[in-house]
Order: structure tokens, then C-alpha cells, then sequence
């Protein structure tokens, strides 16, 4: 009951007693922690809660930072609602739009509006913006039915969010507003704008790129990095997602229950053939490219995307060998550890660099080689390998996490190589104000495939995917603008038919584990999708890698 006494266990700093119904925000004030980033939520006993919620039982609490993935995405957005907000103020008859990811943060651009025409607008942003975080106004949560919210956002000109509404099938939602401006997030905001102490903005091609603190630079150190082959491939994606008519869920809804569906497929999967194909013809065209090395980050879809390269290198009459880097592992008893004594299979060093490359020299040269095959059940490789041979001038497909990172083929001159970065950039919104993290597409690819075929739990990947995440910032982001080519292995359509999946499996996570914040975050975005059956997806189809049906071996 409000007003009798509780107990709150915070990890990292013991037990209080409190009042029932507190807001978290009062007590973590009241206690004056000393805390090194700021806290933007909390999990109350494994649920993920914003600062403003009341404790009403005896709870274990998780204080959520800059450290965290949940706390610096609630910095973030919240961030990205000042930006917002600041934005309408300076030009209240366009419309910002949240893109995508890049260069260390988010790429934003405004809605039919030519910037080199204002070229003062991200000083007058960034200003709007330093005078809203400076009075620390109040961010406030609301709940409303949602014929309330539909209003509100028609009067703002939100169309997307009224459509996005539609799909909801809760009588109340939830909208944050900002001294009369209303917003709609499918995650929690700090409870006021002084909490963002640290941000950048930075002018980029026709908009301009948001920079926060992060989990991997809580400090907010890290350089701008520009990537503008990433920024590309985005491009193509936007154009992608255009010509589908498919710019956010609502849209993407709309064409499911007009039984466009199909047709979708159809043209993404044709959309994914003629990169392929067109990648395939560019290596044909220089007889020097032998090396063909693919990387990108945890379920991307590298396994389909090589095969599907490999076929079409064999329409335009060439006679592709594929050569394994799993089979080049140092014995186990040998294998680096990490920073937790765990063996790091993802270390460069827990490969044979000599010896495949001294292989590689071979093969290129044409000579017969026998490669060694690594027995993973004993951690060990066997006394004998497989013979290999390429035939003269043909190329070696090559795919793994180190491919684009040239000490992997220290021995191999660079005009051999063409090297292909693969990763599921999303081409798709939530809404205009809410982007869709190419990280949690993956992670349910990844989910759905380790179910299928390791009979994994949501937990296990759940456990796994921060130390997979870890490995990807160390060894394969850094090297993504070595590529000659990036391919998005991203489908407009894939979330719909990986939902019904996903969620029986994020489902079985009760509360008292504590994965099921996260389970519940992952539920939530899923909810916002119309569900959608798997027939239509062709076999050759990359999500076949995930959910099944493939013609291909993975």
C-alpha cells in the first residue's frame, strides 16, 4: 500500500528503506548516489522502468547509464526529442526526420527543405536546443486513449503517427510532450531535458548527424568517423524502400492487408539477385580480383549472400572455389583469451595467419593443397585434410569476421582482393521520429536461427549477443569502409514474417529472469508489426538462413 515502508536493494551500492510509491527519480535524489554517468532508467526487479515510476514493493534495482545498452538509448532518444523539439521551433513548417545510424551517431534530414538555403540552421538548432537542456523542462509521460493521442498528432500534421496508431490494438498509449509538444516513442525518456549534459551536431550531406555518449564511448571521446560508403548503402536503402512504398510499419502494414504482400517479396528478393549479380560482373571484370573476402557483423546472412555470389560468378562463366576459415583454427589449448579468461574464438590470433596464407599463395598459384580440417567436438585439427586445388585464374570466395582486415591476408597484394562488407542495414521505420536498430533485426535473425538449429533458448542468445556485439566493435566495424562493395542483406518485409516466431520464443522469458527487461523491449517493437506468413519467401531467400527452407547448406 502507498505510504507503508519498503525495501529497495540497489546493485553496486546495498539496501534502503523507502516509502512505498516513490518515484525512482525522488529516490535515487534523495540517496544522492555517486554515480560517474548520469541514470536515464532503472530495471525494477528485471523490469525495465523509467525514472519516473513508482516503487511500490520491496524491489531489486538496476541503475541504467551510459554504460548500459537500455540507459544510453534512453539518453539518446531522449537527446533526439530536444533535437526534435528544437528543430520545429526554428523551421515549424518542415519536418525532421530520424534516418539511421552513422558516423558515430544518428543522420537526421528535414522534410522538403534545402539547407544550403540556411546556413546558419544548425547553429539556431543547436542553440534552441542549449536553451531547452538549460532550463531543465519537464519531460513528461503521458497516458491518453488513443482516439486523444490520433488527435493530437493530426493537429501537429503527424501523419505517420496517426497511421502508426492505427496498427496499436491498446485503448491508451503512451506520448511524451515537451511545454505543449507531443511525441510518441516506443521506449522510455529521461524525466527532464537537463539530463543531457553532453551532445553534438554535426552538418552532413543534406541534414545533419546527432552525436550522444554511448556504451562503447560513455566518456563521449571517440573521433567523428567518417564513413561515407556506409552513408551510401543507406542511400541505396532509402531508395529501396521508396520505390516499395514502404517508408515505416504503417505503410509497410497497409500493403499486408491490401495482399501486396507478394509483390514485395517478389521485388526485393529481384532488388537483392541484381546487386548480386551486378557485384558478380564487376569481379569478372578484373581478371586480377582472385580474392573474394566477405565479413560483416553476426547474422547478416554472409553464409546465403556467398553462395548466391558464388552462383552468379558461375553464370558469367567463371569456376568460384571456396575456401573455409573456420578450418584454419589454432588448437583450442592454444586459442587467446579475453578479458574474462574466456576462450576468444574471434580473436585474429585464434587463426593459422602462416599457414592460410602460405595456403593461399598456393592455391592462387595453382598448385594442389592439402587444407587442414579442424575437428571442433575435440578442439583439434585432424591428421588429415582435404585436397584443394583452384583452377588457373579462377577466384577463392573467402567469409568471415576478419576477411576485410588486411593482416588476415598479410601476404596477398591488394590488387587481388575485392572485398564485400554484408550487413542488414534496415530500410525501414517504426515512424519518422522512430528508427528501427539494424542490431535488433539481427538479434532476432540470430534468436530464430539458434533456436532452430542449436535449440538454444531467447535466454542463451540473449546471454551471448553483448559479448557478439563486443567482438563486431572490435573486429569488424572498424574495417567496413575497407570494402570495395557493400551489400544490405536487410528485407523491407522480414520483421513481419520473423514476429510470430520471435515472439513465441521471447515469450517463454519470465520475470524473474534478469534477460526479461530486454525480452519485453524486443516484444514491444514487435508489436508494432502485422504479422505475416513465410510461404511467399523464395529459397534462395537470405531469411531462409534464419527461419529455414534454404536451398542452400549454412
Amino acid at each position: 500500500m502507498t505510504g507503508d515502508k519498503i525495501m529497495v536493494y540497489i546493485e553496486g551500492y546495498g539496501g534502503y528503506q523507502a516509502t512505498s510509491g516513490i518515484k525512482a527519480v525522488d529516490l535515487l535524489n534523495s540517496l544522492d548516489l555517486d554515480t560517474r554517468y548520469p541514470v536515464t532508467a532503472v530495471t525494477i526487479n528485471n523490469h525495465l522502468s523509467g525514472l519516473g515510476t513508482p516503487i511500490i514493493e520491496d524491489a531489486n534495482i538496476k541503475l541504467l547509464d551510459m554504460t548500459t545498452e537500455s540507459g544510453s538509448r534512453v539518453y539518446r532518444r531522449t537527446a533526439t526529442f530536444i533535437l526534435i523539439k528544437a528543430s520545429q521551433k526554428i523551421f515549424p513548417n518542415r519536418r525532421l526526420i530520424i534516418k539511421h545510424a552513422l558516423s558515430n551517431g544518428l543522420y537526421c534530414e528535414f522534410d522538403n527543405i534545402d539547407i544550403a538555403d540556411n546556413s546558419d540552421y544548425l547553429e539556431l538548432i543547436d542553440r534552441e536546443m542549449a536553451k531547452i537542456i538549460q532550463a531543465n523542462q519537464p519531460i513528461n509521460r503521458l497516458v491518453m486513449p488513443k482516439g486523444e493521442a490520433t488527435n493530437i498528432f493530426k493537429k501537429q500534421n503527424l501523419d505517420d503517427k496517426v497511421d502508426l496508431l492505427s496498427l496499436r490494438d491498446k485503448e491508451n498509449v503512451h506520448l511524451y510532450e515537451i511545454d505543449g509538444f507531443y511525441e510518441y516513442f516506443y521506449g522510455y525518456l529521461a524525466p527532464h531535458t537537463g539530463i543531457i549534459n553532453n551532445y553534438r551536431l554535426i552538418p552532413y550531406d543534406t541534414g545533419l548527424i546527432l552525436q550522444t555518449p554511448s556504451i562503447t564511448d560513455p566518456e563521449f571521446n571517440q573521433p567523428y568517423n567518417e564513413q561515407p560508403k556506409l552513408a551510401d548503402i543507406f542511400r541505396e536503402a532509402k531508395a529501396w524502400a521508396d520505390m516499395l512504398e514502404t517508408p515505416h510499419v504503417a505503410a509497410l502494414a497497409k500493403k499486408i492487408d491490401n495482399g501486396n504482400l507478394n509483390e514485395i517479396i517478389q521485388i526485393n528478393e529481384a532488388l537483392h539477385e541484381k546487386k548480386i549479380a551486378m557485384i558478380a560482373d564487376e569481379i569478372c571484370a578484373n581478371r586480377e580480383k582472385r580474392l573474394i573476402l566477405i565479413s560483416g557483423p553476426s547474422s547478416s546472412g554472409k553464409t546465403t549472400f556467398a553462395q548466391r555470389l558464388l552462383i552468379q560468378l558461375k553464370v558469367n562463366g567463371r569456376n568460384p572455389v571456396s575456401v573455409s576459415l573456420d578450418n584454419y583454427f589454432v588448437d583450442r589449448e592454444q586459442t587467446p583469451l579475453d578479458e574474462e579468461g574466456n576462450y576468444n574464438f574471434e580473436a585474429l590470433e585464434a587463426l593459422k595467419l602462416d599457414l592460410f596464407n602460405e595456403d593461399l599463395i598456393r592455391l592462387l598459384n595453382g598448385e594442389e593443397v592439402e587444407t587442414p580440417i579442424f575437428n571442433f567436438r575435440t578442439g583439434t585439427t585432424e591428421l588429415e585434410g582435404n585436397l584443394c586445388k583452384v583452377p588457373e585464374g579462377e577466384p577463392i570466395i573467402i567469409e568471415g569476421i576478419h576477411a576485410l582486415n588486411d593482416k588476415l591476408t598479410y601476404s596477398i597484394p591488394a590488387k587481388n582482393k575485392y572485398r564485400i562488407y554484408v550487413s542488414a542495414l534496415t530500410q525501414l521505420n517504426v515512424d519518422y521520429s522512430n528508427r528501427i536498430p539494424t542490431t535488433d533485426c539481427r538479434l532476432l535473425r540470430r534468436m530464430i536461427r539458434d533456436s532452430r538449429t542449436r535449440g538454444y533458448s531467447a535466454i542463451n542468445t540473449l546471454n551471448r549477443w553483448p559479448s557478439v556485439r563486443r567482438g563486431e566493435e572490435k573486429n569488424i566495424f572498424p574495417f567496413q569502409e575497407n570494402a570495395d562493395v557493400m551489400f544490405n542483406t536487410s528485407l523491407v518485409y522480414e520483421l513481419a514474417i520473423l514476429k510470430p516466431m520471435a515472439e513465441k520464443l521471447l515469450n517463454e522469458i519470465g520475470d524473474h529472469f534478469e534477460e526479461y527487461a530486454e525480452a519485453q523491449r524486443l516484444l514491444k517493437f514487435l508489436s508494432y508489426f502485422r504479422e505475416a506468413p513465410a510461404e511467399g519467401v523464395p529459397p534462395n531467400s537470405i531469411l531462409r538462413e534464419f527461419i529455414g527452407g534454404s536451398w542452400f547448406k549454412h
